[in-house]
């Protein structure tokens, strides 16, 4: 022990520093194997300082054991001098696992040899400066001086980092003499967040997802990313993935027919179908279709529906049971390669994280053969034996279950199987059979990972990467299948597709445009980092959207009756209203204008207030559209005082004085049902019990549905389908609801207009 620490004391480490270094057994074992190499060469004092930086930082971030004497070695013979040669000494050896290494490759991607003098130095950042002298002029030392630095160290990239930072600061002060008091001011910060460009204006999905935007490997270079394994077989295995796939980006989207996709799975539509279209590549859509007791057609052509309806089109509809042979041969492989045993330990028992050892783990290969051929021919009860993989997993879970029983027709294959494969057997190997590059799946699977690209490398077939990020979550609701089935049958909603709900078919119903979906998912962007997001920000994408694209009509919610005594009872002219008052070129609609109409009754006060600008006994208000000026005539109320008609006078709007609003009104309308939703929870995270203790069920908003029987709608949606979209002028955006008859139309309120400070 005193031993190792004199020697990593003697290459320049800290008493402190060689201490913590021979905690990490892995790490202590490399440098004192780098070091002894050195010493070899040089004796124990010819290793200085710089040498056993450089020693101490190879041992530290290589990742392949194999290749620590060749960089010992190159480090100890002066060929890698400094940290920028050593970072692609690393670089070079990750992505050249074979062996042997091509000396002169290596050389030349290490700069080894490589003389940069000081005239070399002076002339590039003489050529930067020139090039930004106009800006540096007007900036002074307000300028990003990185930008030089960074753009002289391009054009000499093996040039001593702090010779052409001193270089930079004398050339500079040259230029511009020494700082002044407004040099010394700082500079306002502008915080831009990370998906925004500089306008203000959120990156597009396919710019975030384009390209080199996320760092991930090219297709075939799976090998560069920080966690893969690599084997003996690596190389080949990915030359025959390049020569499949030519080199084109895959992914895919694998949800479990057993539930309705909802908010978060947009996300993962979008990650998923929009890196693959971002690279022109392609994105299947894969059943995990392994659990025959909960899954049901109606899920899987939902699941369709809602990829199809966010605007993706699957490149190939395919099934985990489209491989329950091929994944069962497999296993078959895995047992004969050691890799995998059946146990007869009991569901209860294997719970849990401290579950106890398998006595059966040692098992005979033969006869682990034997029994899960008996396993695939019924001779086992349910729960009475499973197959189990030995590895452990990254959260201790030691090993998993690939197979279990289960006596239950499957949707697909009937009765062929009574054997069914696990999410954490089925998944990579469904990855790899379908050649994909890029597994992407959200970060509670990150425990997960070593265990994919174990079984990959253990049946030593092709190994994907698996790429983590975010959950996308919503406040106000539940997501969770078990939660929202105990909502349906407690009678709280009506189905999965009730519009207070955050599934995808409920937002649809609600009236939701899936390119608003997939603007928030933009807007929320790709992050690593799970996000818990308000739904305001969502309803704010749906306005953006419905602005521009849902058309304008009146309709009346509250109506108060109105009678205009100076036009003749039998008058009736048709009034044209713009679709789109802000852009009138595309397209109107006529409407019918009568001597009767009707308005909301909160546009009218009998008793004037400061402040109200719309109708009363002493003020007159304008009506859209119409030409119209309305004057109070006479109040009409029933026998408990309510105000149930108006009469009004009415002029020109040419020849009246300006009114100080001007109200929708509707005449000669149809009578349609409208559905008012507000939040169904009344707090911000309904499950968790610090906030709501009595449950989710017990946090319920008693008026998040208001049903309106008898509101007035102007003729102009008569003709509407389902899902057909409207402005209700003044009042929020609408949709057409699938309840809808030839009789009654029905609409949903998708969201509010924005807050307008001027209506009071």
């Amino acid at each position: 022990m005193a031993d190792t620490l004199t020697l990593f004391t003697s290459i320049g480490l800290s008493e402190q520093k060689a201490k913590e270094t021979m905690k990490n057994e892995a790490l202590s074992s490399a440098l004192k194997e780098a070091v002894t190499q050195a010493q070899r060469v040089h004796g124990a004092s010819g290793v200085d300082k710089a040498m056993g930086t450089l020693l101490y930082n190879m041992a530290s971030r290589l990742k392949d054991a194999k290749r620590l004497a060749f960089l010992a070695d190159s480090i100890v013979q002066r060929k890698i001098c400094t940290e920028l040669q050593l970072a692609a000494a690393l670089d070079f050896v990750k992505s050249h696992p074979q062996d042997p290494i091509n000396q002169k490759e290596f050389e030349e991607a290490c700069g080894v040899g490589v003389v940069i003098t000081p005239e070399q130095i002076e002339d590039a950042v003489e050529s930067v400066i020139k090039k930004h002298k106009e800006q540096l002029l007007k900036e002074r030392y307000h300028f990003n001086m990185g930008l030089l630095m960074g753009e002289a160290r391009s054009a000499l990239k093996w040039a001593d980092g702090k010779v052409i930072k001193n270089e930079v600061d004398m050339q500079v002060l040259h230029l511009l003499g020494p700082k002044t008091e407004a040099d010394l001011e700082k500079k306002p910060k502008v915080k831009v967040a990370d998906n925004k460009v500089s306008t203000g204006e959120v990156k597009s999905l396919m710019e975030q997802l384009r390209g080199e935007a996320l760092k991930f490997h090219k297709p075939g270079e799976n090998f560069k990313t920080e966690g893969y394994v690599v084997t003996p077989n690596t190389m080949s295995l990915l030359k025959k993935h390049l020569d499949l796939t030519g080199g084109q980006i895959r992914t895919r989207f694998p949800p479990e027919p057993n539930g309705i996709l909802h908010i978060g799975h947009a996300k993962a539509i979008n990650f998923n179908f929009g890196y693959a279209k971002a690279n022109n590549g392609i994105c299947f859509l894969r059943y995990d279709d392994t659990n025959p007791e909960k899954e049901e057609e109606k899920y899987f052509t939902a699941i369709k529906d809602m990829v199809e309806w966010l605007g993706y089109k699957p490149y190939a509809v395919t099934h985990a049971s489209d491989n329950f042979q091929q994944l069962y041969d497999l296993a078959v492989d895995l047992i004969r390669r050691g890799h995998a045993y059946v146990c007869h330990q009991r569901g209860e028992e294997l719970k849990g994280h401290n579950a106890p050892p398998s006595p059966w783990r040692d098992r005979p290969i033969e006869e682990s053969l034997v029994l899960f051929e008996r396993m695939k021919k019924g001779l086992f009860a349910e729960g009475e034996a499973t197959l189990r993989m030995k590895m452990v997993m990254e959260d201790g879970k030691m090993d998993p279950v690939a197979y279990r029983i289960k006596y239950t027709p499957h949707h697909r294959t009937g009765d062929e199987w009574c054997i069914y494969p696990t999410y954490d057997y089925t998944h990579c190997l469904c990855d790899s059979i379908e050649n994909i590059t890029h597994s992407l799946c959200t970060k509670e699977f990150q425990a997960r990972r070593s265990s994919y690209y174990w079984l990959c490398n253990a049946l030593d077939v092709y190994c994907p990467v698996q790429w983590e990020y975010g959950r996308l979550n919503l406040t106000y609701t539940v997501v969770s299948k078990r939660k929202i089935i105990k909502l349906v049958e407690t009678g709280v909603v009506r189905d999965w597709d009730d519009p207070r709900l955050f599934t995808l078919t409920a937002l649809r119903r609600r009236g939701f445009p899936p390119e608003a979906i997939n603007n928030f998912c933009a807007r929320v962007g790709v992050t690593v980092s799970q996000t818990t997001t308000e739904p305001h920000l969502l309803e704010s994408c749906v306005r953006d959207v419905l602005n521009d694209t849902a058309p304008r009509a009146m309709a009346v919610l509250e109506p108060l009756k109105v009678t205009i005594t100076n036009l003749p009872e039998d008058s009736q002219v048709y009034v044209r209203v713009p679709d789109f008052p802000a852009n009138e070129a595309k397209g109107s609609h006529m409407v019918p204008f009568t001597c009767t109409i009707f308005i909301e009754q909160s546009d009218f006060r009998e008793v004037m207030e400061k402040g109200y600008k719309r109708l009363t006994p002493e003020q007159p208000v304008g009506l859209r559209h119409a030409g119209y000026v309305i004057s109070v005539q006479k109040v009409i109320k029933d026998a408990q005082g309510n105000v149930v008609e108006l009469e009004v006078n009415c002029c020109r709007s040419e020849t009246a004085e300006k009114p100080k609003a001007f109200i929708h009104w509707v005449s000669k309308p149809l009578t349609c049902e409208v559905r008012l939703y507000e939040r169904l929870f009344l707090h911000k995270h309904p499950e968790d019990p610090s906030e709501v203790p009595n449950g989710f069920l017990s946090d319920i908003n008693p008026n998040s549905l208001q049903v309106i029987s008898s509101a007035l709608v102007d003729t102009s949606v008569k003709g509407a389908k389902v899902f057909d979209k409207f402005q209700f002028e003044r009042v929020g955006y609408f949709s057409l609801d699938p309840d809808s008859t030839a009789d009654k139309l029905i609409f949903n309120r998708t969201v509010t207009l924005k807050e307008d400070p001027g209506k009071i």
